[in-house]
Formats: C-alpha cells, structure tokens, sequence
C-alpha cells in the first residue's frame, strides 16, 4: 500500500466554502541534529475531528508544540484562520485553543481564577468572562466547583476545567495533545465525547493527538506520524482494512498495542 491514502469524501458537518481553519506545509523540526519533524503536511476543516495518530516518540507533541507556537519549525508555514504564524502569530494564536498532555493550571490557586486569569490574557470583559466561564463549567457539570483549589479536584475533573480555558476565548481551532493521558476510561470518554459534540454544534476543527487506536475511531479523519513522517491520511476504516496484512500499518498497529 502507498504511504499516504486517498482521503474520504468530507463528513456533512464539514463546510468546504470557507477558507480552512488551520494548513500546515512542509514542517521540519530537528533537536541537537536529530529530525523530529520531516516536511510534515496537514490540513484541518471546520467541523472536523482529526486525530493525529502515532507511537511514542512519532513526533505527535513536537507537531503540537510548533502548531501552538511554542516552537518555530526549522522550515514550512502554519496558517490559521488566514494568518500566516510566523508573519502574524498573535492573530494566528487568538483562533487556536490548546490542552496540552502536562497540565497548564495553578494547582494552587482556585478554578475561578485560572479561568479568569485566562480571560484577561485575551483581553474579554469580566462580565463577558465570568458569563462564559459560568455556561463552560455548567455544560462540564462543574458549575459548583468554581470556589475550588485546582489541586483538590480528580484528574478527569482538571481535564474539564483545561477545557473550558481552552474555549472561554471561542477559538476556530482546538489542538488536543494526549489530554486523557492518566485519566480513567469513564473521564476519557466524556472527554471524547464533550470535544466531538464542539465539532457539530459549534463547526470546531479539532486536532486530537493519541497513540491510543480507540480513541481515533471516533474521529472523522486519521492522520498516522510514524519517525516525524506522515504515513497514512484518511478514514479509520481505510487505514484499518490496511492494516490486515504484513505491512507498515500491521507493525504500527503493534506498536500503539503495545504501548511503544
């Protein structure tokens, strides 16, 4: 089979008359010599799910880390929402939301204040914020946990509270890397579950980073990384009817199986 799949027809919830929310050409990143990204391309439609699939080491964090800006790749361009990221990042950063797989919250500090420090870094209102700060925490049934210290809530309870700040600011574009990393299978899948539903009620392109073939499924696209390269883009079941005989998507299936 050849690296890369046909990609599906998109899914309804997908509008192909706008300008895409995030494109990504030719990304290249190396550390110390050594290739971590090699001439990376993705493209991400509003009201797409797609998971970024691929063992450890793919190079799955190092694509979220140049995505969201924290890095610049050695060579390509990212545009978002029409802004080029090196030319203007601001602009581009503003229409992206991120939960990143380490958490980003002060453990010590209470829900409430995360959130609302978050709301003045985008410059909304207070009355503004602490309106959608009320209706996000709501629809995460945490609405009586505003008043609470970070550090004092579950795991899977954290992850809702990361996804709320990721959307107070109404983002085109929400990046995902490894969030449901140590939580129990029930917080993982209402996790899942929450992000899907952002794709149809809100058209949000969503990129969900995993090495976990299970949550790729409920994706509307797959995109495999393997050794910084992408191996495979298309539908779960396009790349899972490949991986029936003694071939790369076999040994990669293997991998994720394995852990590795």
């Amino acid at each position: 089979m050849p690296p890369y799949a046909p990609l599906r027809p998109p899914s309804p919830a997908i509008d192909m008359s706008t300008p895409l929310p995030l494109t990504a050409q030719n990304l290249h990143k190396a550390y110390n010599g050594k290739p971590a990204l090699k001439g990376v391309d993705l493209r991400l439609h509003a009201g797409e799910m797609l998971a970024l699939l691929g063992p450890n080491g793919a190079g799955k964090s190092t694509l979220l880390q140049v995505l969201t800006g924290l890095f610049s790749p050695d060579q390509g361009n990212i545009v978002v929402m029409g802004h080029d990221m090196q030319r203007h990042p601001s602009r581009a950063l503003a229409s992206l939301g991120v939960v990143f797989q380490q958490t980003a919250l002060d453990m010590d500090l209470t829900v409430m204040a995360n959130l609302l420090f978050h709301t003045d870094l985008h410059g909304l209102p207070r009355t503004t914020a602490r309106q959608r700060i009320a209706g996000g925490l709501a629809a995460m049934g945490l609405d009586d946990q505003a008043r609470a210290v970070v550090r004092s809530l579950s795991g899977g309870n954290r992850r809702k509270v990361e996804l709320v700040r990721a959307l107070l600011h109404e983002p085109a574009v929400l990046l995902m890397d490894e969030a449901t990393v140590g939580l129990d299978p029930a917080s993982r899948q209402h996790l899942l579950d929450q992000v899907r539903s952002l794709c149809h009620t809100r058209g949000m392109a969503v990129l969900w980073a995993t090495h976990l073939i299970e949550e790729a499924r409920v994706a509307d696209r797959l995109l495999l990384l393997h050794q910084g390269t992408v191996r495979f883009d298309g539908s779960i079941e396009a790349f899972m009817s490949a991986a029936e005989g003694p071939d790369f998507q076999t040994e990669v299936l293997r991998q994720l199986e394995r852990g590795a």
